[in-house]
């Protein structure tokens, strides 16, 4: 892995009753990360970390601790940090969690079985050099979660997709907003990127539920409120230029994750949407806040 590059694997989930959803990522070389961005050697192994975002009628929890390469085992199957892990059979991606949350301290601890139904065949690259490049590898999961802290259970559809790339992203893009929404066969996947050359990728797949990428028209563009303590600006497409938030997830100086209702090749579907601006990101201020919820631990 280049100086100053990175990889993350992604999960994203909501319940069958649509009452709970979890988010996780585990990163070698994170990218939102302050530390990394202060560290002069850029090396991604010295900053790896598991985020998990629980989203609950009784609260969110968040969770985000970064480590360092002692902590680290890793093969072509499966990636442990700390007391976290992913390992991946050939059928299910089973991520076991033991990790505490940031600021308030407690546990989040449990166990997410992810089944992709299928897996799509090629990576897309964001940039113009092919230096970041994005796999929507199993668009269309089913998805089991089981908590001891909290206590929770359930079932319900998810995601699971992977980023690599060869430089900071802040670097290399300004902003993007990506959504994947569950069709009643397969899935739809917006990603609309911008540059830092001022030029920009609006992507636009469909797959079908066997994985098999096939033609889908590109929806029109459709305005959404920026989120409301941090007002961040947000944005997706629908079939008709209209959509609404449902609920908002997250709502970060620099990133946003919501639950949205739209229409996309002409059906009316949920999308998880995500909003992040690296301009933001950028800024001294926003990372010096970041610690508080992204600790950091050695060793």
């Amino acid at each position: 892995m280049t100086r100053g590059g990175y990889v993350w694997w992604y999960v994203d989930a909501v319940s069958e009753d649509g009452r709970q959803g979890l988010t996780v990522i585990a990163f070698i070389g994170s990218v939102f990360s302050p530390y990394y961005a202060w560290d002069a050697k850029r090396d991604p192994f010295a900053h790896c970390a598991v985020n998990v975002v629980l989203y609950g009628e009784r609260g969110n929890r968040f969770a985000m601790t970064e480590r360092n390469a002692r902590s680290l085992a890793r093969d072509a199957t499966s990636f442990s940090l700390g007391s976290s892990s992913l390992e991946w059979d050939g059928s299910v991606l089973t991520i076991r969690l033991d990790e505490r949350s940031s600021p308030i301290p407690r546990a989040v601890r449990g166990t997410v079985r992810v089944r992709p139904r299928a897996l799509t065949a090629q990576p897309f690259s964001l940039d113009t050099h092919g230096l970041h490049r994005w796999w929507p590898m199993a668009p269309d999961c089913e998805v089991e979660a089981e908590f001891t802290a909290p206590a929770l259970s359930w079932r319900g559809s998810g995601y699971h997709d992977t980023n690599d790339g060869d430089g900071a992203l802040e670097d290399a893009f300004t902003d993007w907003t990506w959504c994947r929404a569950p069709l009643r066969r397969g899935s739809a996947i917006l990603y609309d990127v911008r540059r830092r050359d001022g030029s920009g990728q609006n992507l636009t797949l469909r797959f079908d539920a066997d994985g098999t990428r096939r033609e889908m028209r590109p929806p029109l563009a459709a305005g959404l409120p920026p989120t409301g303590l941090w007002r961040m600006p947000r944005t997706t497409r629908s079939d008709d230029g209209r959509a609404q938030v449902i609920r908002t997830f997250e709502d970060t100086p620099f990133y946003a994750r919501s639950l949205l209702a739209s229409t996309l090749d002409g059906e009316a579907v949920q999308p998880v949407h995500e909003s992040l601006s690296l301009t933001r990101f950028r800024n001294p201020l926003v990372r010096l806040m970041l610690p508080f919820r992204m600790p950091r631990r050695i060793g």
